[in-house]
């Protein structure tokens, strides 16, 4: 009977301890796992048309988050039509590193212009200067942006260094358009150093 009863406390014991380290394996799985999928990268984003506010991770590591472009896509509408676009988001990694770039990694970005659907850009252009015929806006492929505190001059110039897409300055309407397209730079209504990229 004693030997019955050592036998059944060694193999209570040793039933333990592969539970602990069965446990413990995958405690570090699943930190490998989380270390894998990377940091979150995250947006905070004001509309200045709708008032909305948006704080979101769009990114996790190298995958996007469907969900959250799902709500970007939205909160990027046309603010006069309603109509929604599917957004390039290498957009919102240019806005993250944009941010970062400047120091305000956490930092809110205005929202002057997301999505144009082609009749929101004829009206654009027939009212105003400075607006594409054939305007990335109106492919979900570009953001016209500021950032309070941070002055525009500065954005664009961060803008630039980045090297992705194009950029465009507005001095007087105090913003920064950002795209996907290829590289290239403008400056509407700039003094001659400016048009250059100064």
């Amino acid at each position: 009977m004693d030997s019955f009863v050592k036998i059944s406390r060694v193999a209570l014991l040793a039933g333990a301890m592969l539970s602990l380290l069965a446990l413990g394996g995958a405690r570090v799985q699943a930190g490998a796992a989380s270390v894998q999928s990377g940091p979150d990268h995250v947006l905070r984003l004001y509309n200045t048309h709708t008032g909305e506010r948006l704080e979101i991770v769009f990114r996790r590591g190298e995958d996007y988050v469907p969900g959250a472009l799902a709500k970007l896509d939205y909160f990027l509408r046309d603010h006069n039509t309603g109509e929604v676009r599917h957004f390039d988001p290498r957009l919102y990694d240019i806005l993250a590193d944009l941010t970062a770039s400047v120091g305000r990694p956490t930092g809110e970005i205005d929202i002057v212009c997301g999505y144009r659907t082609p009749s929101t850009n004829e009206s654009l252009r027939a009212h105003t200067t400075g607006v594409a015929k054939n305007s990335l806006h109106i492919q979900a492929e570009a953001i016209d942006l500021r950032m309070p505190g941070v002055n525009t001059l500065t954005l664009r110039r961060a803008a630039l260094a980045l090297h992705r897409g194009g950029v465009g300055y507005y001095p007087h309407s105090d913003f920064i358009h950002v795209d996907t397209g290829r590289v290239r730079q403008w400056c509407f209504d700039c003094p001659a150093n400016l048009i250059t990229g100064d």
